[in-house]
């Protein structure tokens, strides 16, 4: 038999893809098919896997962050031989409830490392799983010692979070994190060169990056230049030189073989270009064996590790195993409700970003996982534990992480730091700046992974900073996304308890808006049971007969309808306050828990310092709303809050004429 070569290997790969893609009549060949060498070279020769384990923890990651060209990873997953994937799945590209969809999705296909797509994404996320790897490695040793390779293209690279995340990469030294860029010079409007001129691997180097450009269909090349790469105090990016739709006789080096399928002619020429006579889907019998015994070559390196890993310390290994498990310390809910005893005997009036500050104090030393950081605001944000160590370029031993002013690429790291395993991973900023972080915030609920960011300065309270830095109407666009928790807690209890459902929501990410301005504290009594965990609940019932009114509100708010609900008594109207910090989580209730909070009361009253989009779920489109309906102003606070109408008064007033109406 003869020696299968390397060459018909990536063939294979580029015949997979265009059948895939010819047969959904949708897709993107010209990708797989020119970086079918750069994927060869990687899983036959250097990547650390195994297609029968893919959850082995010291695993390479591999992340495709031009996630349009899925086919490769597909291809990749059936020829290396991972059970989950067969030819099947294949001719099932992009179609409903299959394996294979039209951008890599995590949640779906076992064996895929992150959900990719919107470009920039799987790079800014592979700079988090590469920090996380070398973080563990600093706690637990040798049993974490493996690299993160990233295929990215060149719109990855045009994307903005890319000069985010190679900046942190760089910064952090992150040596074990390679780059492989498919340098095809091609977008969708045809050459780069229409829209770039950009030297990419000098501003690379400029980040702290090793930077080296290579012919990316010369195997031997990407070889050498990834042993290179290994070797580098840096991290390292290789440009390959590919050829878009390599083979195709008419497209390929076009924009033409991007997203489309190449059509029956083309592919034919493709196929004798290639030297590939097979059927569609139809890989010989040897090159598919060439391909399986690729994909076992680290079985016995994982055999190892698994030894290598049992020969830990007992509560060493214990931990690692936990920590890998996402399994949360037993120790949490004991150190939550001490804190809680706590509070119930301090009146103290606090911003919640201190209470927050407090809260994370009291429960990190139980919770090892967390991690913390700010995106260039710790003072502010208040998420920085004083006794714990800040990370450092070169040195991992922390659990603070300074990310500069970069809250997009923050966001998306923190997605790879859940994503890799061992970590709960936390950021904070404004909230305003929330809308920085969308892509990487809808990306973390997509995917299900425990994220968490502390969103300060949350409303109009933050006072003279002005309508630039006044939120009004992030607080509804967060919550417009599906499987994200938006926390507002309204004092210190309930900071407390909000951040403990943020610490338990395993597949499910969330925020905490929290205020620059002190409140009081809310919760006179202590209760054992965490009252936030239904999203809302009855905070203070009404004192003197069915309650006509019901006030509902969020975060600094709820202070407020407090206030508003004893002006009422005060006119013999009884009125009930109910506390809403968590919308999502409410809104996710059957109708007949929801019906029981909101109660019956002829009027409905919410108050926050935001829009009122959303609040009509629980008010009714004929409910009364006291907040904003425009941006806000620069002014001290509780000037802002008389001028706007968010007061006590006016919302008992409003409450009242609509009782007589």
């Amino acid at each position: 038999m003869m020696t299968v070569s390397q060459h018909d290997m990536a063939n294979a790969i580029r015949a997979l893809a265009m059948d895939g893609v010819e047969k959904a009549k949708s897709g993107h060949p010209g990708l797989p098919m020119g970086a079918a060498d750069i994927a060869t070279t990687l899983f036959s020769k250097v990547l650390k896997y195994d297609p029968a384990d893919h959850h082995w923890p010291d695993r390479d990651r591999f992340v495709l962050s031009a996630g349009h060209g899925s086919m490769l990873l597909y291809a990749l997953l059936y020829l290396t031989g991972a059970p989950e994937m067969g030819i099947e799945d294949l001719k099932n590209f992009r179609q409903l409830h299959s394996k294979t969809p039209g951008h890599p999705e995590n949640f779906v296909t076992p064996g895929i490392e992150t959900t990719t797509g919107p470009l920039g994404q799987g790079l800014a996320t592979a700079v988090g799983m590469a920090l996380a790897e070398r973080m563990l490695n600093a706690e637990f040793g040798d049993v974490v010692d493996h690299r993160t390779y990233v295929l990215a293209s060149d719109g990855d690279l045009m994307e903005g979070i890319s000069q985010e995340s190679i900046a942190i990469a760089g910064h952090l030294k992150l040596n074990r994190l390679i780059v492989l860029w498919d340098d095809n010079g091609i977008s969708i409007d045809g050459p780069l060169s229409v829209s770039d001129s950009i030297d990419q691997l000098k501003r690379f180097e400029s980040a702290g990056w090793a930077a080296v450009r290579i012919d990316g269909h010369d195997q031997n090349a990407i070889l050498a230049a990834v042993e290179a790469a290994k070797a580098a105090d840096r991290p390292t990016l290789i440009a390959c030189r590919t050829i878009i739709g390599f083979g195709a006789p008419k497209r390929a080096g076009t924009s033409k073989s991007h997203g489309e399928p190449l059509g029956a002619e083309e592919i034919a020429g493709a196929r004798a270009a290639l030297n590939w006579p097979h059927e569609p889907f139809v890989v010989p019998t040897d090159i598919l064996a060439a391909w399986r015994t690729a994909g076992a070559r680290s079985a016995s390196v994982n055999a190892d590790w698994k030894a290598r890993l049992s020969r830990l310390d007992g509560a060493k290994k214990a931990e690692f195993e936990r920590r890998m498990s996402g399994q949360l310390p037993l120790a949490l809910k004991a150190a939550a409700l001490h804190y809680k005893l706590k509070l119930a005997d301090d009146s103290t009036e606090i911003a919640t970003r201190k209470a927050s500050e407090a809260v994370l104090a009291a429960l990190a030393p139980h919770v090892p996982e967390l991690i913390t950081g700010s995106a260039d605001l710790t003072g502010s944000n208040n998420t920085k534990v004083v006794a714990t160590p800040a990370i450092s370029p070169g040195s991992y031993a922390g659990r603070f992480v300074h990310w500069g002013i970069r809250e997009h690429g923050m966001a998306a790291a923190l997605n790879g730091m859940a994503l890799h395993g061992g970590y709960i991973p936390s950021g904070a900023t404004f909230l305003v700046f929330a809308d920085y972080m969308r892509p990487a915030l809808r990306l973390a609920a997509l995917m299900g992974v425990r994220h968490i960011e502390v969103l300060t300065h949350d409303s109009i309270g933050l006072g003279e900073d002005g309508p630039t830095h006044q939120p009004v109407e992030t607080l509804a666009s967060l919550r417009a996304i599906p499987n994200f928790n938006v926390f507002r807690p309204a004092d210190q209890t309930e900071t407390l308890e909000c951040w403990q459902l943020a610490l338990e929501g395993a597949s499910t990410p969330s925020c905490l808006a929290l205020t620059r301005q002190n409140l009081t504290q809310v919760r006179k009594q202590f209760v054992e049971e965490n009252l936030s965990a239904g999203g809302a609940y009855e905070l203070s019932p009404a004192s003197n007969g069915p309650a006509k009114v019901s006030l509902f509100a969020s975060g600094s708010e709820v202070e407020i309808a407090m206030a508003a609900q004893k002006l009422l008594a005060e006119k013999g109207i009884s009125a009930r306050v109910v506390s809403v910090p968590c919308m999502d989580i409410f809104l996710s209730r059957d109708v007949s828990e929801r019906r029981a909070i909101i109660g019956d009361a002829p009027v409905k009253v919410a108050i926050e310092a935001a829009i009122r989009q959303g609040w009509d779920a629980i008010i009714g489109s004929d409910g009364v709303f006291i907040g904003m309906d425009g941006f806000g102003a620069s002014a001290p606070y509780k000037k802002l809050y008389e001028y706007f109408g968010i007061t006590a008064q006016h919302a008992a007033d409003a409450a009242m004429a609509q009782l007589k109406s």
